[in-house]
């Protein structure tokens, strides 16, 4: 639920700091989205008191108190009271919280909002901190977009800057950037008329799509310079034929499987991820579009991009770098299978540490004012994080029965005694304090009563003289399911873990009494997430594999190409997770999304790799030949579409989100070794298959 702290420095037993709990308790219950019976304050708990008849239920007021003297009573009534002292009211007494219960279908951006504002119009001289997982996932919500604006800007600068370093043309950088411009506009078009939100994941669809896009583009133009190296005389109409001719085909492939490779996040459970996976993937679609329409009708309106001729190139007496490369891969063919194996089991031994965590508030620098107001209300009460511990009996009044409130009880101090955990509340604790004070406020008596008549009788007084309400947030009507809360004092899947391990040891005792249990709360919703994304994560990178691998069968109808094309990336997807491992950077919704990535922009390397290498075998049937050229033109290109990734990508380095600045690191990483075991590992692979020389023929 939504938090919200008071603090006043001076104490809050003053009637103005009094009276502003009470009215802002007030104001959050006329809420729409808030039942007024779910708001919980000094202002609306009750006091449940020994008297001369037997047991009272009272508020602790009703009019704040005016007079030195009622504001020392209500101090002593709250200092006496362990139901609230500590847990509503700080142990210093300077804070004291409001805590509202929404549901998970009625935040909005607007209520988020309307909380800040409303909490904003109660602080002078108090101080007023908001939190609690609706904020934090509020505001996430609102940094995204703002986010977006800020990196957007700094990748096109870089690309742009990049890509003019690359194509030595300011026309041909022009092209590439409106085809990824219009692609972005269209995508995010589509989610706002389909209704889709922007989510914290989305704001990294435009990076995608810039630093994707502009591959098209790099790869067109050059194909194009060099055929006009050997072609000096060409005119415009025949070079575009020919660059289209030979280039639709392997830029067609790789948006195919680009595409596939996000739409394999259809598989997560995560609708955030279902739709970066949908968008992403028509984006790049339309980037296809865009780039085998536009980039020819820029040439044909504007003319051709300068070029130099292969006789001013033959003029140097080196050959070219590319063919240096590809000489000395072939030369050291030893090293390559050899480093790969070291870096696979160092890979595999990083992977085996890998953890999953959905914190929200690690998602946020340790100096965020939201983390610091996370910070002190879990300084100063039980903690921001809840869970829910719900206790069920197939039979009524089981929960007026001492063996199984004893139970809960016991579970309550055992778990209590973890250092995350701040403290607990469940009917035991009711019972327990009605028991105290029905023997004049002796401690002794503060457990649970041995006699279930004893027990119904509490209950009974207490509904007929309190807020029967407030007791149905920790039983039901019938007393057959309890409902025990936890606070715990982080949202990290760790802590939430070692909690429900914790209370695991006590399933036996509860199973011996015929109770079942089950989990609720922020904190186990957190967890239900972790476990969806590593499902999902699981199932978008064997179907994104098994559909790549096919679709490289397919489009040149070999299996072995089909596996030789997939080895980069099944490496570069182990070597993501085995950094990620090896620097403890936690799987979360942000790099879950890495190995459907890696797969989806790295495949392009291998498509147009294989789909070269194939043409220059059946035109110069010497391999020797064959993968020099390949070199020079893929290889290339390949080298040229990495440094432009990975240049886009690493603008997520001056994310908001330090989990989106991992993401950044990591496909760049990503990127590299594509970059690397394409030019490298599936090269060796393909020459020693000989899959386009026959046998005898591999050299002239």
């Amino acid at each position: 639920g939504v938090i919200i702290a008071i603090e006043n420095p001076d104490g809050i037993y003053n009637t103005a700091t009094l009276d502003k709990i009470k009215n802002l308790t007030r104001e959050l219950g006329k809420m729409a989205e808030i039942n007024k019976n779910d708001v919980i304050s000094l202002y609306t708990s009750d006091n449940i008191i020994g008297t001369e008849d037997g047991m009272d239920v009272k508020s602790f007021y009703k009019q704040s108190p005016r007079t030195p003297e009622k504001l020392a009573e209500l101090r002593k009534n709250v200092r006496n009271n362990e139901m609230v002292f500590g847990r509503i009211v700080s142990d210093d007494e300077t804070v004291s919280v409001i805590v509202a219960s929404i549901d998970d279908d009625v935040f909005s951006q607007q209520f988020y909002r309307n909380i800040l504002k409303l909490a904003k119009s109660f602080e002078g001289p108090e101080k007023l901190y908001v939190a609690g997982t609706p904020i934090v996932e509020g505001t996430m919500a609102y940094l995204g977009p703002q986010d977006m604006k800020k990196m957007v800007p700094i990748v096109i600068v870089i690309i742009t800057l990049v890509l003019l370093i690359v194509l030595r043309s300011v026309r041909n950088t022009i092209f590439t950037l409106l085809v990824v411009l219009f692609s972005t506009i269209w995508t995010f078009g589509l989610m706002a008329a389909v209704g889709i939100p922007i989510y914290a994941v989305s704001t990294m669809i435009p990076v995608m799509l810039i630093a994707i896009g502009v591959a098209y583009g790099i790869h067109l133009y050059s194909h194009l310079e060099l055929h006009l190296r050997e072609n000096p005389n060409d005119d415009k109409q025949i070079a575009i034929t020919n660059m289209l001719k030979s280039m639709w085909k392997p830029v067609m492939m790789t948006s195919v499987t680009t595409a596939v490779g996000f739409l394999s996040l259809l598989t997560s459970e995560v609708y955030p991820i279902k739709y970066f996976g949908i968008f992403t993937a028509f984006g790049v679609m339309l980037a296809m579009v865009f780039s085998l329409v536009l980039i020819p009708s820029g040439i044909m309106v504007f003319g051709m991009p300068r070029h130099k001729s292969a006789k001013v190139l033959k003029q140097s007496s080196k050959s070219p770098a590319s063919f240096r490369l590809a000489d000395a891969i072939v030369r050291y063919k030893i090293l390559t299978p050899l480093l790969t194996a070291i870096i696979i089991v160092t890979a595999l031994y990083g992977i085996g540490r890998i953890w999953i965590n959905s914190s929200f508030l690690e998602k946020f620098e340790k100096d965020s004012d939201i983390v610091l107001t996370d910070q002190f209300i879990n300084e100063h009460f039980g903690g921001t994080s809840t869970l829910n511990v719900i206790i069920e009996s197939d039979k009524p009044n089981r929960w007026k029965q001492p063996d199984v409130l004893r139970a809960i009880s016991r579970l309550q101090s055992d778990v209590e005694t973890l250092s995350m955990v701040g403290n607990s509340f469940s009917l035991a604790d009711y019972l327990q304090r009605m028991n105290k004070v029905m023997h004049a406020d002796n401690d002794d008596y503060n457990i649970i009563p041995d006699s279930k008549e004893l027990i119904a009788q509490y209950l009974l007084l207490y509904e007929m003289s309190g807020d029967p309400e407030n007791l149905w947030k920790v039983v039901d009507y019938h007393y057959s399911k309890a409902n025990l809360t936890f606070q715990i004092k982080s949202d990290n899947s760790k802590v939430i873990k070692n909690v429900i391990a914790r209370i695991e040891n006590h399933r036996p005792d509860f199973e011996s009494l015929n109770l079942k249990l089950n989990y609720a709360g922020s904190g186990y919703k957190a967890l239900v997430f972790t476990d969806l994304i590593l499902e999902g994560q699981i199932k978008s990178l064997v179907i994104s594999l098994f559909i790549i691998i096919i679709l490289l069968s397919v489009m040149f109808r070999k299996v072995w190409v089909g596996l030789i094309g997939s080895i980069p990336i099944i490496l570069t997807a182990l070597i993501s997770f085995g950094v990620m491992g090896l620097l403890n950077i936690p799987l979360s919704t942000t790099t879950a999304l890495l190995s459907s990535i890696a797969m989806g922009i790295g495949i392009d390397y291998a498509v147009h790799f294989i789909e070269r290498y194939r043409i220059y075998a059946a035109e110069t049937s010497d391999k020797a030949t064959t993968i020099r050229l390949t070199m020079q033109h893929s290889g290339r290109a390949i080298a040229y579409n990495a440094l432009v990734v990975i240049a886009g990508f690493l603008v997520l380095l001056f994310s908001v989100f330090p989990p989106n600045r991992q993401l950044g690191a990591l496909v760049s990483l990503n990127m590299f070794t594509s970059f690397l075991g394409t030019l490298t590992i599936m090269l060796l692979l393909l020459a020693k298959s000989n899959l386009y020389f026959k046998s005898g023929k591999e050299s002239k």
